[in-house]
């Protein structure tokens, strides 16, 4: 698959004029255009809703046109939480999965209507002694242990991850959530990252419903929804191909009707809580060429670093990069691309293939859309940049401000730095 940017030099040339880089830049009609086919691939579950994972990119006006589509917010903590709060997210849109959580977390997420999704079979009770009681809608996490696979295909080790109910402890909390008077079921699970596969879904899916149908034969329980979480991926390298969501969704349709309408399950609803899906291949990270540097290899020192995009130095994770205005050129040079922090792995490329790179010359890092910005840090003091959207009328709007030093010292209360710095 060629990757292609949905940015062009003469555009970032007219743009660093008032913003400049490194920043993140967002792709409004990719957003849009994504988002409705996979509502589309899901329309034949009347009460399907895709729950976005905020984690993957926290900004208020990307969640807004994800709205424009009846997509909801999955939170994992307090901030991201007040943030859908604060956006008048009402609580059935908001899907509360958390884990190792505060009380406090808890509560709020009670005040403010939110489907809890509980991630330890402890938690039953720690839920009901923090808010006084159980809400008549909770749902569960599962994790069944051992490996997730697809054919002979070992996709990722459920039994190596600290998150949620073993299968024994599925059927045992149901029956004790439903004497205390929870009302409504849901079941949960995230089984694998990242999956370029289009069975991943309805292989979850299956496992998933045939649990169902026990849950309801065996504890009585009313499952009233069920989560298939996250884990469709994207093609971060230009040799994979991308997942097709309508095949994604016509395989979890195939095995709703194989399993849950003969059980008289033909109710439930299906939620999804992508992120990566979602935003990752709108996303790009806009970053200037400032340094060459020749040594043992051949290095290009950029403006971006990894407090703007981790996965390269955290995961060792590939990430297309385009040199903007040379996309025609032969890749015929071989590169480090890295930024400055003091940490070696500080690098977005190892012994990359590229057209020649000169001084000045604007890349775009692709698939920056999801887990980009919202993984960024202030290692080494360094601050975190703007991110902008690029949209449908090819107008750019900034939707965060990069940081600045005032930001950075903000939290030194009792320090007089401010005063100091003149701020």
């Amino acid at each position: 698959m060629e990757k292609k940017a949905f940015v062009t030099k003469e555009m970032i040339e007219e743009i660093v004029k008032t913003y400049p880089t490194p920043f993140h830049i967002y792709d409004e009609k990719g957003i849009r255009e994504n988002a409705k086919k996979l509502k589309e691939a899901f329309a034949w579950n009347k009460g399907y809703k895709e729950f976005f994972a905020v984690k993957a990119t926290p900004n208020p006006f990307l969640i807004n046109i994800l709205r424009d589509y009846g997509c909801g917010t999955d939170c994992s903590s307090m901030t991201e939480l007040m943030l859908s709060h604060a956006m008048d997210i009402p609580g059935e849109d908001i899907m509360f999965s958390s884990n190792d959580t505060p009380a406090e977390e808890f509560a709020y997420a009670a005040k403010i209507g939110a489907t809890i999704n509980l991630d330890d079979f402890t938690h039953i009770q720690f839920l009901e002694d923090t808010i006084g009681y159980l809400p008549k809608t909770l749902s569960c996490r599962y994790n069944p242990g051992g490996y997730f696979s697809i054919a002979n295909s070992i996709m990722d080790n459920p039994g190596d991850a600290k998150y949620g109910f073993t299968t024994e402890q599925m059927f045992e909390g149901y029956k004790i959530m439903k004497a205390k008077g929870v009302e409504n079921f849901g079941i949960h699970a995230f089984l694998a990252s990242n999956t370029v596969t289009n069975d991943y879904y309805p292989t979850l899916a299956k496992q998933l419903f045939e649990l169902a149908v026990k849950l309801k034969e065996e504890t009585g329980a009313h499952i009233t929804f069920i989560n298939l979480s996250g884990g469709v991926g994207v093609p971060y390298r230009p040799d994979q191909e991308p997942n097709d969501i309508m095949v994604i969704g016509e395989g979890v349709r195939k095995v709703y009707e194989e399993v849950l309408v003969p059980a008289g399950m033909g109710d439930v609803k299906i939620y999804t809580e992508l992120g990566r899906f979602m935003l990752a291949p709108y996303g790009h990270l806009v970053t200037k060429v400032i340094h060459e540097k020749h040594t043992h290899k051949e290095y290009l020192g950029v403006d971006a670093c990894a407090v703007n995009l981790m996965r390269p130095a955290m995961y060792g994770a590939y990430h297309h990069i385009t040199v903007l205005g040379k996309e025609n050129q032969p890749c015929d040079h071989k590169y480090d691309v890295t930024g400055s922090l003091c940490e070696n792995n500080d690098k977005f490329a190892i012994d990359r293939m590229l057209p020649k790179v000169e001084i000045g010359d604007y890349i775009a890092i692709h698939e920056a859309g999801a887990h980009g910005y919202s993984m960024g840090y202030n290692y080494n003091g360094k601050l975190k940049s703007a991110e902008l959207l690029l949209k449908e009328d090819g107008s750019v709007q900034l939707i965060r401000r990069a940081e600045t030093p005032k930001d950075y010292f903000a939290t030194f209360d009792q320090f007089d730095i401010y005063k100091k710095l003149g701020f």
